[in-house]
């Protein structure tokens, strides 16, 4: 595989985004795409051709038993839409967490809500992305 890795943190309404450095080594917030967009697949493919990326993570939320439940039959279907649209090796990767780590952590920093709120997505992303780098290694 080469080129960067991009992770995509697939919710009901809006989509975490991050990307590795050109080493592959750290992962990056990215804004977050509009889940409702009729252009979604362009956009995704709009990154991955930009940014040169290689291999796209998505975000697969599971219970805490490790089970999978509507959620993660969507986000399976959505890694297949955007392997097939985009041609670009996908793989998915436990997503448990992220979202509630990344909304700690940023209360943390003393943002307020609405920062919090357009924040929130691409720090989970990028918790997922450093996560399945870790595993990696």
């Amino acid at each position: 595989m080469t080129g960067r890795i991009l992770a995509l943190d697939p919710g009901s309404h809006r989509i975490g985004v991050a990307v590795t450095d050109a080493e592959g080594i750290a992962a990056h917030p990215r804004p977050s795409l509009d889940a409702g967009d009729p252009g979604l697949l362009d956009a995704i493919g709009n990154l991955v051709r930009d940014l040169g990326v290689g291999l796209v993570v998505v975000g697969l939320p599971t219970s805490l038993s490790g089970a999978e439940g509507a959620a993660a039959e969507a986000a399976r279907d959505f890694a297949a839409r955007v392997e097939a649209h985009l041609g670009v090796p996908t793989t998915l990767h436990d997503e448990r967490y992220t979202s509630v780590i990344a909304e700690r952590a940023l209360l943390e920093g003393s943002l307020r809500r609405s920062k919090r709120r357009r924040l929130r997505d691409g720090v989970a992303a990028a918790l997922l992305l450093s996560d399945y780098l870790e595993t990696r290694r």
